[in-house]
């Protein structure tokens, strides 16, 4: 299982239109991609930072999927984003690899 996690730090003043396109729009293109199981978006409660704090989480099969998406679906949505919230959105990417019990 492969997470792709999107941290975004936003201004207070966009909070509810933020969340109202995560859930309504961008979360529901990622996942008809194909390539994530499922999304999640998660407040950062601590530590606090200068803004409101989200982390967007997708849930990939494999590190494949993730390639493939980041390749050929990411540019287009982060573009969309960009366009709708501007410097009032900054946000960097991460990835992570869920881990068995023993090597």
């Amino acid at each position: 299982m492969i997470i792709y996690n999107v941290t975004s730090i936003i201004e207070e003043n966009i909070q509810q239109e933020y969340l109202e396109y995560m859930h309504n729009i961008h979360m529901p293109e990622v996942l008809s991609t194909g390539k994530f199981l499922d999304a999640k978006l998660f407040l950062l409660t601590e530590p606090q930072n200068e803004g409101i704090t989200y982390c967007a989480q997708y849930f990939a099969k494999s590190k494949e999927d993730l390639v493939y998406y980041r390749a050929h679906y990411s540019p287009k949505l982060q573009a969309d984003i960009k366009q709708k919230f501007g410097n009032s959105l900054l946000s960097f990417r991460s990835v992570l690899e869920l881990t068995p019990a023993t090597l």
